[in-house]
């Protein structure tokens, strides 16, 4: 896989729904956090705040992979993670998902209190 430069590079490899849904996600995330940063590490896109990585978000061929930096968050919000697919750290939506604001700004609001910030 190439190493993407930018955002518009990672999301011109991608099928259109996938590119639009992590789309939404990220406005999502814009909207309820401002001071949030976009950086793709690890070739994916990031989600920072105050420099510290608060969300994570990468695509695979049947789903989308989202984690909110925090097995102490996946634990907290396993009742609401329940209908995904998950692990320690991340849980799997449908490529095409109704993206739930509610959610993943619940779940960066919990990484950020773990942070202190």
């Amino acid at each position: 896989m190439a190493k993407f430069e930018n955002l518009d590079e990672y999301f011109a490899s991608l099928d259109d729904n996938k590119a639009a849904t992590l789309r939404r996600i990220l406005d999502a995330i814009a909207t309820n956090f401002p001071d949030s940063t976009v950086k793709l590490a690890w070739n994916t896109p990031q989600i920072q705040i105050a420099g510290q990585y608060v969300f994570g978000m990468s695509a695979a061929k049947n789903h989308l992979s989202l984690a909110p930096w925090s097995e102490a968050a996946m634990t907290s919000f396993a009742e609401r993670l329940a209908p995904y697919e998950t692990t320690k750290g991340l849980f799997k939506v449908p490529v095409d998902w109704d993206v739930d604001a509610e959610l993943i700004t619940d779940l960066i609001q919990a990484r950020k209190a773990e942070l202190g910030l």
